[in-house]
């Protein structure tokens, strides 16, 4: 039997959604979940902040085999509103082994800046 590929919780310490901007791309942040394994996996994330109660979203599925992003800055894909220019932190917590990545594009000046980041695997 092939052993799942990834972990359970992953946490991302540094978010902080950027508003759209005037740029072509417009600045959002989103968490990409790969599920290498056959069945679905279901995710949890909880938001936390430095000056309010941790927020927990509704549940999220990521299909068996699947790769999904998860946009941040839209209430349709994450069941909830993250305020723009907060910063908070963010614990994915899933029911079976799958590996995410944060990704930032900030659009506020001339020079866009995206990046990404593989989140601490606990």
């Amino acid at each position: 039997m092939a052993r799942a590929r990834g972990r359970r919780t992953w946490v991302f310490p540094d978010t902080e959604l950027p508003p759209a901007g005037n740029s072509l791309l417009k600045g959002h942040e989103s968490i990409v979940v790969l599920n290498m394994n056959p069945g679905a996996a279901r995710l949890v994330l909880t938001l936390y902040y430095s000056d309010r109660d941790p927020q927990i979203l509704p549940a999220i599925e990521v299909q068996g085999e699947r790769v999904r992003c998860i946009r941040l800055d839209n209430p349709r894909d994450l069941g909830a509103q993250v305020p723009l220019e907060t910063q908070y932190a963010v614990r994915v917590r899933a029911d079976r082994p799958v590996v995410v990545q944060y990704g930032r594009l900030d659009a506020r000046q001339a020079n866009i800046a995206y990046y990404t980041t593989m989140g601490y695997a606990v």
